[in-house]
């Protein structure tokens, strides 16, 4: 599998946004392109997020690049997309 990450200029790897599922209690979870998964929520006032809450919105920011800090700690993917 590529790992398809991108060095910003802080170092931080990047991943893009493949598909989204939903957690035990939830909340919408990202699919990035690496395998591993990241929580998108919105929950005001901590964290904005409006856009994940309508399947056009989430629609908008496939694609969109991520932190990946688990590609960072070199962690075990979690899910397979094909991708």
């Amino acid at each position: 599998m590529v790992r398809p990450h991108v060095y910003e200029d802080g170092g931080q790897m990047k991943s893009e946004i493949v598909g989204y599922d939903m957690d035990e209690e939830g909340d919408r979870v990202a699919l990035l392109a690496c395998g591993h998964t990241r929580h998108v929520r919105h929950d005001p006032p901590f964290v904005y997020r409006e856009w994940v809450t309508s399947e056009e919105g989430r629609r908008k920011y496939l694609g969109v690049e991520l932190d990946c800090v688990k590609c960072e700690n070199d962690e075990a993917r979690e899910h397979d997309r094909g991708v």
